[in-house]
């Protein structure tokens, strides 16, 4: 299963409560606010703005999937996918 961290950013003066909309509209599409840390199983929160997907899925299916999510809460953003092929690394998350 592929690993993708998924950047959304409202532009314009999107405010916190335009930001807890997406993330609902986020959670709809499949996408994480966490992520679980293979090595010691903690569940970490991602930065804000920033979500997990693990799926079966290209890196445009997640793209779209994000599109079509942002797109429903505000219309000027724009949204970065990365896939993980190696693995991930990380400093500082904040345990959930």
């Amino acid at each position: 299963m592929a690993k993708f961290t998924t950047r959304v950013e409202l532009y314009g003066k999107a405010t916190w409560d335009d930001y807890e909309k997406l993330h609902s509209a986020m959670a709809k599409e499949g996408f994480s606010r966490t992520i679980k840390w293979e090595n010691d199983d903690t569940i970490y929160q991602m930065p804000h703005a920033e979500y997990n997907r693990n799926a079966e899925m290209a890196s445009d299916e997640v793209r779209d999937s994000a599109v079509k999510a942002a797109a429903s809460v505000w219309k000027d953003f724009a949204v970065l996918v990365t896939m993980a092929s190696g693995g991930r690394s990380q400093h500082n998350l904040k345990p959930t």
